[in-house]
């Protein structure tokens, strides 16, 4: 009986042994809480479900530095600190995927891609690889205090379809009414180097990728609005991320224009509920300008130095990959809208939301996103974009569009060779 007892006890031991070496954490970085890391928070409870035995421990780390990690440490082949899955911006896909190759792991024959939307796909696609589970589409819209609209005697709908124009002319009458800035953005002006170069369907590329900025029609029209936004004394320059939200939480700026993803941060004001509204972006004045545009948009990668690559992908493909009702779920708190397809056919996209009027926003903002130029990313968008920055600086202290847009297109041509 005590050989007997023995046994058992030394069985259930290594049973609990086995039990406690299957059990696996899988490390995120990724930004953003009332977005990236709320969705994946929310992720892990769906997984947990399927996998108990798996945790998902994520990391707050900020988009650039979640770039300059990776960097340092593949430059480095210290790669022991880096995570089992990172959220990359669409930007930045094809420049670590062609200056890395190998770093990251393949999702071919893993993920079905064809639930997703094409354009996603590609921004991560090297040598006919696919290296990531998309996650948000990054459409742009106006979101705008609709109170403070009418205070100065206009309605959405006369923020709909318009130049930068008449939206400077609006929102003049807006300051003057209710004594707020009509629009907050970040210092330098950077999300609108992007969002208006792409909405007139140019890039900061030519076919051949070669930069193309200074004999560049959209950019010399974005320069010449962002100027004159500036000028205007509409717009509430933010010094950091931190006065940007704040800004539109408080009320001192009546909109901004951004992508979808900035529901999350909007929707924090409670005692703003019923006063906002979301209509598409101003155009520039320019053939070919239209008033659509995306701006940011992510997607998970899996380094190739993780222990735990085959656990990562699975718990991707069977959340942000796989499951609508998840999409459901993110999509009402944190303007999650998907590019796995098969979550627009949900409920949730056809609903009212009460922070916003009633308005079916997300039904609004998917008819967007089929109008948006497709334009051909670059390995150095940022490095471009970062040099228009500069140039837009120059300009406000006095410099002309066409010298400092010489001076980038110098700048970028440098940093290329």
């Amino acid at each position: 009986m005590k050989k007997l007892f023995a046994l058992l006890l030394t069985l259930a031991l290594l049973l609990g042994a086995v039990g406690a070496l299957a059990e696996t954490t899988i490390t995120v970085w990724c930004w953003d809480p009332t977005f990236n890391i709320y969705a994946m928070n929310e992720a892990a409870k769906v997984y947990k479900e399927i996998n108990p035995d798996v945790t998902i421990k994520v990391e707050e780390v900020l988009s650039a530095d979640c770039e300059t990690r990776q960097t340092a440490a593949l430059s480095s082949g210290q790669t022991d600190s880096l995570p089992d899955i990172v959220l990359m911006q669409d930007n930045s896909g094809r420049r670590f995927l062609d200056t890395y190759p190998g770093a990251y792991f393949p999702m071919d024959g893993l993920v079905d891609y064809d639930n997703f939307a094409s354009y996603k796909i590609d921004k991560f696609t090297s040598d006919g690889k696919r290296y990531a589970v998309p996650f948000d589409n990054g459409v742009a819209a106006t979101f705008v205090r609709t109170d403070y609209l009418e205070q100065a005697g206009f309605t959405l709908a006369d923020l709909t379809d318009i130049t930068w124009d008449r939206f400077i002319e609006i929102g003049l009458k807006v300051k003057e009414a209710t004594g707020q800035f009509m629009l907050v953005t970040q210092a330098g002006y950077a999300d609108f180097v992007s969002m208006m170069t792409q909405s007139a369907d140019f890039w900061f590329f030519d076919e051949e990728g070669k930069p193309n900025i200074n004999n560049n029609p959209a950019v010399k029209a974005m320069v010449e609005t962002i100027v004159k936004l500036h000028n205007s004394g509409i717009v509430k320059e933010a010094v950091d991320w931190t006065e940007y939200i704040a800004s539109f939480n408080n009320g001192t700026a009546g909109s901004t224009i951004q992508g979808c993803w900035i529901i999350g941060s909007i929707v924090l004001a409670e005692d703003q509920a019923g006063k906002w509204g979301v209509t598409n972006i101003p155009r520039l004045d320019i053939e070919g300008g239209v008033n659509y545009s995306s701006q940011g948009g992510s997607s998970w990668v899996v380094p190739a130095s993780s222990k735990n690559k085959e656990i990562a992908v699975d718990f991707l493909s069977k959340t942000f990959g796989a499951s609508v009702d998840f999409y459901q779920t993110i999509l009402q708190s944190s303007g999650a809208i998907a590019t796995y397809l098969p979550a627009a056919g949900g409920p949730a996209y056809a609903e009212p939301h009460p922070f916003f009027g009633g308005q079916k926003v997300f039904e609004d903002l998917m008819s967007y996103s089929d109008k948006v130029p497709l334009v051909k990313y670059g390995v150095y968008n940022y490095e471009a974009r970062d040099e228009i920055v500069n140039a837009i600086e120059a300009v406000f202290n006095g410099a002309t569009v066409e010298a400092a847009l010489n001076d980038a297109q110098s700048a970028i041509e440098f940093i290329m060779e």
